[in-house]
């Protein structure tokens, strides 16, 4: 077999630029020969093929680099398998290391995150390796709930998640004892028949925690038949030490709760769904009811018109429909109707049932508009906003975050007190609550036009304009005082007594 893979032969090429291609030039292959064995060759060639089927060509030519440190790694070591598949991933990363290390190649690089903070990650090298490893790992033929890592569409059941977060896979790998994790893994197949798959990874995330406590104290439990109320005041009285925030513990305790009482139920473990009492749970820390004021929302706004223009729109429709995030990426293209001369929109909450609410011209105009942009780039579509990689999906809300921290970052945008802007899309809804309550509107109009079937979170959105009814009475309040003051005058002594 020729030892050159052509990049002909991927299925990245026939999508190139053609300025990539001229720059490219007669480097446009990879060599195999420098790979000692022809079961290497191959697997080398099955992991690129596979690579330009998913990423595009500059990628694969990025790609390059690390194919040809690998070959020379692989060349100093005379001593190893004729197969990627000889030696355990760990032992192979372990050897790259060291050959890194004597070539003076940094084994980690810093990375920042889209919130400004900066970590280590492993060398892009190594972390090549991992996928080349993984490609090649044969096939797990057993049921997917017999697996250590999920994925969610070979599961047999129907899932319930919110679609403005795409979730491929459950992994249980964190579960650090083999018995809990089997035991674990009966209980969550059984709550996603039920449960919202965002709070089944909740209760997922609460049993890793619980899993690393147990692990880093040495305590030898292996089956959730052994967990009894002793150790669960233990872990209470951990997680109530740690400097952990009273919001998260509560949601925590309360999702373990969930977990072990459903592992009882499946196998018989009575005790387990007596191990908590109610005052286990901790009192939830009540957040900082903040909202972005008139000048924080015109400055962040301002910078909001230069990212890409559907980005912009859908920020834009947002802050003037007051929905949560969920409810504006995922405006269908029939959204819009015409009653009695009046623009309207049909809203399907994602958390709650669908409402009905009036819009202006001008709000209508910009949806049409947004519509329009993505039927002629994507033709017919589900929704108004949608995931350019996969246009049967909204618009993810990851993509909108990212892009706008990106943008904070970049600009040094600062809120009022002098601050670097966080950002939270639920920050632009409380903004027009508030609006409303300034309006003078009654509870029963605002509810109706947040969508809300009740009235009681009203309240929130009423204290925050309390500075507005404040300023909005003084004038009020000054001439009711000076009234009172002239119906006093002659009292004279009486008068300065009780002043």
């Amino acid at each position: 077999m020729d030892d050159r893979l052509m990049y002909s032969e991927l299925g990245c090429y026939k999508d190139a630029d053609e300025t990539l291609l001229r720059k490219i030039g007669k480097n446009d292959y990879y060599d195999l020969s420098p790979l000692r064995s022809e079961t290497m060759k191959d697997e080398f060639r099955r992991f690129i093929s596979h690579r330009g089927s998913q990423v595009s060509l500059n990628t694969v030519q990025h790609d390059k680099a690390y194919f040809r440190q690998l070959c020379e790694a692989l060349r100093t070591r005379k001593n190893i398998p004729d197969s990627l598949l000889g030696w355990e991933e760990t032992k192979w990363v372990q050897f790259l290391k060291g050959w890194m290390l004597k070539n003076g190649i940094v084994l980690n690089r810093e990375k920042k995150s889209a919130y400004g903070t900066t970590h280590l990650i492993e060398a892009r090298l190594i972390r090549y390796l991992r996928m080349l490893l993984r490609f090649l790992q044969p096939e797990d033929t057993r049921m997917e709930q017999e697996k250590d890592i999920w994925r969610l569409e070979n599961l047999d059941i129907t899932i319930e998640e919110n679609p403005i977060y795409k979730t491929e896979t459950l992994n249980f790998t964190g579960i650090l004892q083999d018995g809990i994790r089997q035991e674990v893994k009966k209980a969550v197949y059984a709550h996603l028949k039920y449960e919202k798959l965002g709070t089944v990874k909740r209760e997922l995330s609460s049993m890793r925690q619980f899993s690393k406590y147990l692990k880093d104290k040495g305590i030898k439990v292996q089956s959730c038949a052994d967990i009894d109320r002793a150790l669960i005041e233990e872990y209470l009285i951990h997680k109530a030490t740690n400097g952990s925030s009273g919001r998260g513990n509560s949601d925590d305790i309360i999702k373990l709760r969930s977990v072990l009482e459903g592992v009882g139920k499946i196998y018989g473990y009575l005790h387990l769904e007596k191990l908590f009492i109610n005052t286990d749970i901790p009192p939830e820390i009540q957040p900082e009811f903040k909202t972005y004021s008139d000048r924080e929302l015109k400055r962040l706004n301002a910078h909001i018109t230069k990212l890409d223009e559907q980005i912009t729109r859908c920020m834009v429709i947002h802050q003037m429909l007051g929905t949560r995030i969920s409810d504006t990426l995922t405006l269908r293209q029939d959204c819009l109707y015409n009653m009695d001369g009046q623009d309207m929109i049909r809203i399907a909450q994602v958390k709650t049932s669908t409402f009905r609410k009036p819009i202006s011209a001008e709000l209508a105009a910009l949806i049409r508009k947004a519509a329009a942009y993505t039927k002629e780039r994507y033709g017919e579509t589900e929704y108004i906003f949608v995931d350019e990689k996969d246009k049967i999906r909204p618009l993810q809300y990851t993509t909108i975050k990212h892009k706008i921290l990106q943008l904070i970052q970049k600009e040094d945008l600062r809120d009022d007190e002098g601050n670097p802007f966080g950002f939270s899309t639920h920050m632009f809804r409380r903004s027009y609550g508030a609006k409303l309550t300034e309006l003078h509107l009654d509870d029963w109009t605002i509810a109706k036009l947040l969508g809300h079937k009740g009235v009681s979170a009203v309240q929130h959105y009423r204290r925050m304009g309390n500075q507005i009814l404040a300023d909005e009475t003084r004038r009020a309040r000054e001439e009711q005082t000076r009234i009172l003051l002239a119906n006093l005058d002659g009292w004279e002594e009486e008068y300065e007594q009780i002043r």
